[in-house]
């Protein structure tokens, strides 16, 4: 039967048949949740992994495991490597990631950006956002120096280790804040552990200059610059950084950092 909308009524579903549905409903949400976990592990894991590594990885059973990376392999999402025994990402997904930068146009125009002033600087340069409540990378262009700073697009870190958690926490609520970040976040590479409220109030005060600065954190030889890019409400939805040497003097940090501000409010949105 159709109603004015020329919508089809379902027929009612008996108990016995609606259990039946309930349970394919079940058994359909938990296997997307599970092919969202081997992502997820493959992501956080960077490499390819064997299934019976990748079925532990997950907390899922083997056999479960193999079958959920047969029919993504089969989709083109997953490939295997090596021996035909490990797994890693399909070539599609490379294709769906390069279909998002097109559509999305601040991480397109913020990729220019932050391509042009690792130019400009000689310094490594990054686009960063929040994904899953962890600093992410989305971009990321090394710099000139015969050295190699540590900076990988897709790198996730804990947000007190970076100068850009502090700015895209920002306007937070201190309840939002700490669900946000672990204890174990807390701990930085070398032993050091930050205080919570320390981590709290230097977001208050990055929010207030409008830029953040670190120096030491995630590790001993540099220092981060980091100023926000606005979302149309006025809300942080981004950052451009600057990673440098921690040895750089006071007179070149400001400069590359009102260099920073300008280029990352050119990405803003006006709201």
């Amino acid at each position: 039967m159709q109603d004015s909308n020329g919508i089809t009524d379902q027929p009612e579903l008996g108990p016995a048949e609606a259990l039946t549905a309930d349970k394919a409903s079940g058994s359909r949400e938990k296997g997307l949740n599970r092919v969202l976990e081997i992502l997820e592990f493959l992501h956080v894991t960077q490499r390819a992994i064997g299934i019976g590594d990748l079925a532990k990885g997950v907390n899922a059973p083997r056999s479960t495991t193999y079958t959920l990376v047969r029919s993504l392999v089969d989709a083109g999402l997953l490939e295997m490597e090596g021996d035909g025994n490990r797994v890693y990402f399909g070539k599609k997904l490379y294709l769906y990631g390069m279909d998002y930068v097109r559509g999305n146009d601040l991480l397109r125009r913020g990729r220019q950006e932050v391509d042009n002033l690792s130019r400009e600087t000689g310094e490594t340069s990054e686009l960063c956002m929040l994904q899953s409540g962890r600093y992410t990378i989305v971009h990321s262009s090394p710099g000139t120096r015969p050295f190699r700073i540590s900076s990988a697009t897709g790198l996730q870190i804990p947000l007190p280790w970076t100068a850009s958690g502090r700015l895209l926490l920002a306007g937070l609520e201190r309840a939002a804040i700490q669900d946000m970040v672990s204890d174990d976040d807390l701990l930085l590479p070398d032993g050091r552990r930050l205080q919570l409220d320390d981590f709290i109030a230097d977001i208050a005060t990055a929010r207030t200059t409008g830029y953040c600065i670190t120096s030491g954190l995630v590790d001993a030889y540099t220092k981060c610059l980091a100023a926000p890019v606005f979302a149309a409400a006025g809300k942080v939805e981004a950052t451009m950084c600057l990673v440098v040497p921690i040895d750089t003097t006071a007179d070149k940090t400001d400069e590359l950092l009102t260099l920073l501000r300008q280029r990352a409010a050119r990405l803003s949105i006006a709201g």
